[in-house]
């Protein structure tokens, strides 16, 4: 969301307004993204909440040996802490309570590859949707791994009619309907990674919980980490968005309602909405990087000229906001916020 007033500032001034995050090429990607720093920093903030709570039931863990993002040094001292973690899960093994600890990953994108990547820095067994149950029923489960699952489209929902079609699910996805309803409860912790509309079917509903709740129905799911953090999007009880000094609020099905923080029962979750903040030195030196591969077209560019005129990089040309005051064509839509 842009800031009205300032943009109106802006405007009176007769400034240029370039806004770096929607960079993007001839086919509609983008260039800049923190994607997988949110990731890092996300899966951190996640498993520390999920330790927190698991310490509320008076559960120890390894895992309680890591820190807030924020609290590290930099990305490699994170992961240098996390691998010690890891070793020390592989030689003493995780609690029988929490085993088999199983951590659903949603989407495959940069943000869940950088999710990954951390998390994979732990002992780390890969199942697939359909074995979550069969894991979930062993009589002796390993102890010494975590288990990872990563949800595909096709994995999180199904078609209403027919088979499902990964195009056709893009372009009508009103055709569609949730299928993790069959794999929440087996979960202990979601990690929300992907894109969302409001056209898509959602994660998790709060009538979902609500009915579980009602129902008695066992479910292992305690923490979910929203990295996404689409409020009241793909996860609906994503209520609004959180700070790292403050992570995480806790949804209570049977009374509809939340509470600030970690708390022992609920549904926990984590949405802090600035994550790349929290590894700000690599997440610059990333941004940079890629920015200053265009910082000669943008200083050497005449700006006075009309802007069918302005030679900047296409990128960079579909990026700019404001064109001596007023809103280029692309963004003419926000006059209707400009009060």
């Amino acid at each position: 969301p842009y800031d009205m007033d300032m943009l109106k500032r802006l405007m009176a001034l007769k400034c240029n307004l370039i806004d770096y995050e929607r960079i993007v090429n001839e086919k509609n990607q983008r260039l800049i993204f923190f994607g997988a720093h949110a990731g890092y920093a996300g899966i951190i903030e996640t498993l520390v909440a999920y330790s927190r709570k698991m310490q509320l039931k008076g559960i120890e863990s390894p895992l309680d040996k890591i820190r807030q993002a924020y609290e590290y040094a930099s990305l490699e001292d994170a992961k240098e802490k996390i691998k010690a973690v890891g070793r020390e899960i592989s030689e003493k093994g995780l609690p029988e309570s929490l085993s088999p600890l199983i951590v659903g990953f949603a989407g495959y994108g940069n943000v869940s590859q950088g999710a990954q990547e951390i998390f994979d820095l732990l002992p780390v067994k890969t199942i697939t949707p359909d074995q979550i149950e069969t894991v979930r029923a062993e009589t002796d489960p390993d102890c010494r791994h975590l288990y990872k699952v990563v949800f595909k489209e096709s994995d999180m929902v199904r078609p209403l009619e027919g088979e499902f079609v990964l195009q056709e699910y893009y372009d009508h996805p009103e055709k569609y309907e949730s299928a993790m309803d069959d794999f929440l409860p087996g979960l202990d912790i979601l990690v929300n990674c992907i894109y969302w509309t409001e056209a898509y079917p959602r994660i998790i509903t709060r009538s979902w919980l609500k009915e579980q709740q009602k129902a008695g129905a066992p479910s292992r799911l305690t923490v979910v980490g929203d990295i996404s953090c689409d409020i009241e999007g793909s996860v609906e009880i994503t209520r609004d968005a959180t700070m790292p000094d403050n992570a995480c609020f806790t949804y209570l099905p049977e009374a509809d309602g939340f509470e600030d923080g970690i708390v022992k029962d609920g549904i926990t979750v984590m949405a802090i909405d600035n994550l790349p903040c929290e590894f700000s030195k690599e997440s610059s030196m990333f941004f940079s990087n890629v920015l200053k591969g265009f910082a000669n077209d943008i200083v050497s560019a005449d700006f006075s000229c009309a802007f069918d005129d302005l030679a900047l990089p296409y990128p960079i040309k579909k990026a700019l906001i404001l064109h001596n005051g007023r809103l280029t064509d692309e963004y003419t839509y926000m006059e209707q916020y400009i009060k």
